[in-house]
């Protein structure tokens, strides 16, 4: 491969859309413009050297809103366990061939780093379908143990009144929900409460490939001494993608699936539920929480 540099990410695409509305108030339509979170596929491939030539295979299409794309790509495939940490991957770039012209921008190529395999078959039999499609049971525990078969390892504590006021300061952060109303959060928190980073996107589990992308590009993981907050519920999916990054601790406002307790009990993840101000409940390592 060449010693081209790899390019900034273009400034992002609005993450919110004007559209023209009919609304129904006291029986009486009133028209007016409102704001909705964009929606739009990506499309993200792997670059590989092979017998002296590059080749591309396409890996997954996503719907997410537009933004943090490079941080998006690599925190997939790092959570999907297609590359094992920042030294696999060499380069990020949106496709720029001619073919693409008409999807600019919804296209992420990554390029492996001289010398990384790429199994496609392999790959694709190891990517999780999303809960929406209803993959469940031991299998996927098996899967996950064999992708990543370590414990997130840190030791640190959160104090049970700081995570009450985790949610408030959730969506106090959240610009684009708060202009839409549409948009998952996800956030890495220290244990003073404060949040490192938040990522918003239509996917749920977008928002948290961008944080762990964001991780894996800095040279940060795993993510040892942080807590996983999520705005919506907690699924599988999302579970499996915290102990890939080796985070030690996730709370989530709304429920657990049944299938993020059994995996977060047997990975020694931190698995909160139902947090707000008032309450929360505990699934798994309740020795995390002091008080």
């Amino acid at each position: 491969m060449s010693d081209e540099k790899t390019p900034i990410e273009r400034a992002p695409a609005e993450a919110v859309r004007r559209v023209s509305i009919v609304e129904m108030k006291g029986g009486e339509p009133d028209r007016r413009d409102d704001l909705v979170a964009v929606e739009e596929p990506l499309e993200i491939r792997v670059v590989v050297e092979e017998e002296g030539r590059r080749r591309r295979h396409a890996v997954a299409i996503t719907m997410r809103t537009p933004g943090h794309d490079f941080e998006l790509a690599a925190g997939f495939l790092f959570s999907e366990g297609v590359v094992r940490g920042s030294e696999s991957v060499w380069r990020i770039a949106y496709c720029e061939t001619p073919d693409s012209s008409s999807s600019e921008g919804n296209i992420v190529e990554v390029f492996l780093a001289p010398g990384t395999t790429y199994d496609a078959a392999r790959s694709s039999r190891q990517v999780y379908t999303t809960s929406s499609c209803g993959v469940c049971g031991r299998g996927s525990l098996d899967l996950l143990w064999t992708v990543h078969p370590e414990r997130p390892q840190g030791e640190v504590t959160f104090e049970a009144e700081l995570l009450r006021t985790l949610p408030a300061r959730l969506r106090a952060a959240q610009r684009v929900f708060g202009e839409t109303g549409g948009l998952h959060a996800a956030a890495l928190c220290d244990p003073a409460g404060e949040l490192e980073i938040l990522r918003e996107d239509v996917g749920r589990h977008n928002a948290v490939d961008k944080l762990v992308g964001r991780r894996l590009l800095d040279k940060r993981l795993p993510v040892s001494d942080r807590l996983l907050l999520v705005s919506g519920r907690a699924s599988f999916e999302l579970v499996q993608k915290a102990i890939m990054a080796g985070i030690p601790a996730m709370a989530a406002v709304g429920a657990p699936s049944s299938l993020a307790v059994s995996a977060a009990e047997e990975f020694g993840l931190t698995l909160v539920g139902f947090l707000d101000r008032q309450r929360f409940n505990v699934y798994s390592g309740p020795e995390r929480i002091i008080g």
